[in-house]
């Protein structure tokens, strides 16, 4: 038999009560996983991942003897005899930065910086001279070198030349740009930048500040393995000769 509490029918809780009660049970649970997280939970995370950006001090010595070590294999390769300087086959040379600067030393940043190399994957027309080499030399693991055709140096001053102006980059479209800049020298259009470069006149200088940098398209399958090792050896960096066509033509 059923007792008389069994019995009782049971008390009557209106809709509004339940859905608090909802609401407070669902607050408990995202408190508790908060409390899991730490205070506040995403904004923790957030914290968290801030955090892991701060360099530990091993970090910095590692960095410190990364750029130690850069140092000390510039100046051996500094020391190398000029017997060991590939003999140039051309007057102009076609320069690209491949490497960027965590491992980098100052000084070695320097030198990129003086052949107008401030940026990854920038890219410069430099006159081949016996000084040019020494610093290439230098800087090696950095850079790849060669010698760029007529079709190739065209299409890149066309594809990506650009003069700059008051610090601001303006695509090489009006030749009055160039005129007014280069006109005292005699260049006057494009095609008159194309034939100094190619031939590395008398003004090449002037062209080339008046250019800067070219800023080259990364490449989508990335470069070849090993990247700091000489081409000759597998690698990337280094003179490329003839061969460095293949890239601009791919990173163009």
């Amino acid at each position: 038999m059923m007792t008389e509490e069994e019995g009782q029918p049971l008390p009557y809780v209106s809709e509004i009560v339940l859905k608090k009660r909802n609401i407070r049970d669902e607050l408990a649970i995202t408190r508790r996983t908060q409390l899991d997280l730490g205070k506040y939970g995403a904004k923790k995370s957030k914290k968290q991942s801030d955090v892991s950006d701060i360099k530990r001090p091993e970090q910095f010595i590692k960095e410190f003897r990364d750029r130690e070590l850069d140092l000390i294999r510039m100046k051996q390769r500094a020391k190398r005899p000029k017997s060991m300087i590939p003999k140039l086959r051309s007057n102009l040379l076609f320069v690209i930065r491949l490497q960027g600067k965590n491992d980098m030393h100052p000084k070695t940043r320097k030198i990129l910086y003086n052949l107008g190399m401030r940026k990854l994957f920038s890219g410069v027309f430099v006159k081949a001279t016996e000084g040019v080499m020494e610093m290439l030399q230098k800087v090696e693991p950095y850079v790849t070198y060669g010698y760029p055709n007529l079709k190739n140096m065209k299409e890149l001053i066309y594809k990506k030349g650009y003069a700059r102006i008051d610090k601001k980059a303006v695509p090489l479209t009006d030749n009055n740009i160039i005129e007014q800049t280069l006109g005292k020298h005699g260049i006057i259009c494009i095609e008159d930048i194309v034939h100094e470069i190619a031939n590395v006149g008398p003004h090449f200088k002037e062209v080339i500040h008046f250019m800067g940098p070219l800023m080259l398209s990364k490449l989508e399958d990335g470069l070849i393995k090993g990247k700091k090792q000489p081409y000759k050896e597998g690698g990337d960096a280094g003179n490329r000769g003839d061969e460095i066509n293949d890239l601009i033509s791919k990173m163009n």
